[in-house]
């Protein structure tokens, strides 16, 4: 054991990593991550062995193992106390080394719990810092000690760092903090990134992927007539790209193709998401060793026993990262972590596949994620079927033209996608018939609604009158594990399946789910939206000629007669949708623009400005600030909660599981639908709401008319 090795850099709960390991850790990554960017690796190297040497003050050892301290006690920050040793470095790069030092935990100032080093200041003053040199001229020298076996250059057995020395420093970098100017700190987001990977790794022993590597998608240069876009050849002197093409015309491999650099590629919904992973991994995986996905349950969907994979998900290096945009709002919006991801962007390609499919808010903010990326240099390339042409110029705009590899297809190219031939009906009972003969014929059914409710009754009528048929419903609420199931089971078992079957769903298939059903029911929906759907049904070309072609049906349900019904959509954007899509005839690719532009005439009109940490082309932020939550990314998570089943709570399963295990449990759902319901609320976790077990099952999910606390102490039922 090394002399220092009791010194610790976190709590026994948090891993008890010896503070040496963690410097030498965080020395190690930010070296890779400072060599990838072409900034001095020897400055990066100081920054990180000095960025919690105030660790090794027994002030932060104390409140480290004892949680009995009096909060009346003055606050102690040890990247304060870590900034008493920047006498050990050239002053030239003082700087540097306070970007890494002073804000890797705390925005220097307006922190949420004003721990920032200006809020301190203005709070105690000099107190503050007399606090923090207390018995300095004692643990000093153990710090110094541990800085000479980490072989930091210039210190030695004479090395001593004063108090005045200590009191220079910190009165340096106080006034540093005051003056600094807008913009963001791309040493900052180093450190913390190498902060937090090596955090992530300390305590394992899986062996870490080559971080900043450049992926070899040389796969995608594929050819096929099958795929029009492969036969069009990347123009490598534009730095961007917008490419607008019908489902299946190979929109994935030409915006993989045109990457120069690592790439973040961007999809809607975690069903896509999982599925794009998927299909990415297996397509390189003789070339491409560091793949990721991200988000609410990425770590699930790594299967076996893959710690190491599962642990860096969310950290930065990644050779290609497949995400949602949400992952990347805090660039426009300056929230905590934002200067991170700023930096792991450098050097980056960025898909945006089918933004158009969100909120307009998030839209919105989207389009400010394009303006901040395009001006830290990454190359961005767009994909879309169905784009509002307001929206197609807004990006173009942003991307300017003349840098833009424009890509679509001409008339006749996009008649050879004519697939569908779309039905209108009133109700769901009068095409009963038509199931009936599909179901005989042995085809697959694909019914899509929109909201979870009115798929659960439709999946149980399927159950009544066809209980011999494969059936599936699949929709957001039910529990992570069993939703993780059924989206593998319904692209490897029923996509592929060479006999009928039903599938009951919402939403969650519209957008880059690769199953090709032979029918399609779907309640009406906005007219972008339905052309996702259709992607769906007859969704894999032939070589068949035009003339041979077969046609498959889609029946589109007429729009709710009220607002509420239908919700989550704005009613008059159904009635327009349906309104202008053709009857009892073939739906023309070449005509869908048209149809998406009567119902959509202007872009969103949020205004995040207010908001925005980039505007006119300037950052308003200054270094080594964040901002608390965005009202804007508030407004987007506000009703979003988490709940497990009676059952999971009262045998101790969720209370005694890992973070894996407990987001296996979960069921995401919105706070308006339980917020009068009376239920128990955990403490731990995610603070999870409890549902009566009878309102749960592992084929409909969550059952909304059993939850309220009259229903808990029925037994269990699983049906």
């Amino acid at each position: 054991m090394n002399s220092y090795d009791h010194i610790l850099a976190k709590s026994v709960d948090n891993g008890g990593t010896c503070l040496r390991k963690h410097l030498e850790s965080v020395a190690k990554f930010i070296v890779i991550a400072a060599r990838y960017v072409g900034v001095d690796t020897e400055v990066a190297r100081l920054g990180a062995l000095l960025h919690d040497i105030g660790k090794m003050s027994p002030e932060f050892q104390k409140r480290l193992t004892d949680k009995r301290y009096s909060p009346l006690e003055l606050p102690f920050r040890h990247e304060i106390a870590s900034l008493f040793f920047l006498q050990l470095v050239d002053k030239m790069l003082w700087p540097q080394v306070i970007d890494m030092i002073v804000a890797h935990h705390k925005s220097i100032c307006h922190d949420l719990r004003e721990m920032g080093i200006l809020d301190l200041n203005e709070n105690f003053g000099e107190e503050i810092l007399n606090f923090h040199l207390s018995g300095f001229s004692t643990w000093s020298v153990d710090a110094v000690g541990l800085l000479r076996e980490l072989n930091f250059p210039g210190v030695t057995q004479e090395t001593v760092v004063t108090d005045q020395d200590a009191r220079e420093a910190y009165l340096y970098a106080l006034n540093y903090c005051y003056n600094t100017t807008t913009g963001w700190s791309l040493w900052k987001g180093m450190l913390i990134g190498a902060d937090h990977i090596a955090s992530a790794m300390e305590n394992l022993e899986g062996c870490l992927p080559v971080l900043f590597t450049t992926p070899n998608v040389h796969f995608y240069d594929r050819e096929s007539e099958l795929f029009p876009l492969s036969l069009i050849g990347s123009d490598i002197q534009k730095k961007h790209t917008f490419v607008k093409a019908p489902t299946g015309a190979g929109k994935t491999d030409f915006l993989l193709k045109r990457c120069r650099g690592r790439i973040f590629y961007t999809l809607p919904f975690q069903a896509s998401i999982n599925a794009m992973y998927e299909r990415v991994s297996n397509d390189l995986k003789n070339d491409v060793k560091d793949v990721r996905l991200l988000h609410s349950t990425s770590r699930l969907v790594i299967e076996g026993n893959k710690t190491t994979e599962k642990a860096i998900q969310d950290k930065f290096g990644a050779a290609i990262k497949i995400l949602t945009p949400h992952q990347l709002a805090s660039i426009a919006l300056g929230t905590k972590g934002y200067e991170t991801i700023l930096f792991d962007l450098q050097g980056c390609d960025v898909i945006l596949d089918e933004i158009h499919t969100y909120s307009e808010m998030m839209q919105a903010i989207v389009l400010k994620m394009i303006e901040v990326m395009n001006n830290v240099g990454c190359r961005i390339h767009v994909g879309t079927a169905t784009m509002p042409s307001v929206l197609e110029q807004a990006i173009l705009n942003l991307l300017g033209r003349d840098n833009t590899q424009y890509v679509d297809l001409p008339e006749n190219v996009l008649d050879s996608f004519n697939r569908h031939i779309i039905h209108k009906a009133e109700t769901f009972t009068e095409l009963l018939p038509i199931v009936q003969q599909a179901v005989c014929e042995e085809q697959k059914i694909l019914i899509v609604c929109n909201r979870v409710a009115n798929a659960q009754t439709i999946y149980e009528l399927m159950e009544e009158i066809y209980p011999q048929v494969d059936k599936m419903l699949i929709h957001s609420r039910f529990r992570r594990k069993d939703r993780n199931r059924l989206e593998k089971e319904l692209k490897e078992v029923y996509d592929k399946s060479l006999h009928g079957c039903i599938v009951v769903s919402t939403q969650v298939v519209e957008v880059s789910l690769d199953i090709s059903f032979d029918l399609m029911i779907t309640e009406a929906a906005p007219i972008d939206a339905l052309i996702q759907r259709f992607g769906r049904i007859n969704r894999r070309r032939t070589t068949t000629s035009v003339a041979e072609r077969k046609y498959k049906p889609v029946y589109v349900l007429a729009p709710p007669a009220t607002r509420t019904e239908c919700l989550p959509y704005s009613q008059d954007v159904l009635e327009q949708s349906y309104k202008v899509l053709p009857s009892n005839s073939l739906l023309r690719e070449v005509e869908l623009q048209k149809l998406i532009d009567e119902v959509y005439s202007k872009v969103s009109d949020v205004d995040i400005s207010l908001d925005a940490v980039f505007v006119d082309g300037k950052w308003r932020l200054r270094k080594l600030r964040h901002l608390p939550k965005s009202a804007f990314v508030e407004k987007l998570d506000i009703d979003s909660i988490a709940c497990i089943t009676q059952e999971d709570d009262e045998t101790g399963r969720y209370l005694n599981a890992t973070f894996e295990e407990r987001i296996q449990m979960e069921i995401p759902m919105r706070y308006s639908s339980l917020q009068w319901k009376k239920l128990k609320q955990l403490s731990v976790g995610s603070q999870p709401f409890v549902i009566p077990d009878v309102a749960y099952s592992i084929e409909k999910g969550v059952d909304f008319s059993k939850i309220g606390a009259e229903y808990y102490g029925t037994n269990s039922q699983f049906i």
